[in-house]
């Protein structure tokens, strides 16, 4: 029901932009100029675009209020979809000085003898653990 009620107000949209293009507007624009030999005068031409858009605007309005409460209806009651929700962790940096295998037997080196501070790292600042 929903589908078929967007592709008929679809269709109203597309028929009241064709009405309004097609007016004839006091700087010419783009309307249709009317002929007193064609099939309807200028007049009654311009009465029944005026009327068409009228009423195309107005179903236009009421169908947009339908597929709205359309909406909340089919969306009530549903929960959040957390499919693509991203980890929001913090992620901490790798220390690209530690860790690393030929750095073992060198940081038991310098580690500090028991009682001590450990001794300050020079790229850091801070005192090593």
């Amino acid at each position: 029901m929903f589908l078929f009620l967007t592709v008929v107000q679809a269709l109203i949209a597309a028929a009241l932009v064709a009405v309004v293009l097609m007016q004839q507007s006091e700087g010419g624009g783009l309307g249709v100029g009317g002929s007193p030999s064609g099939l309807m005068s200028a007049r009654g031409a311009a009465n029944f675009m005026t009327r068409a858009t009228g009423i195309l605007a107005a179903l236009f309005v009421a169908l947009s209020i339908v597929l709205a409460a359309l909406a909340v209806d089919q969306t009530t009651g549903r929960d959040i979809d957390t499919s693509l929700q991203r980890n929001t962790a913090p992620v901490q940096p790798a220390d690209p000085l530690a860790g690393s295998a030929g750095q073992g037997a060198a940081n038991a080196d310098n580690a500090a003898p028991a009682g001590q501070a450990p001794a300050a790292d020079p790229l850091s600042g801070a005192a090593k653990q």
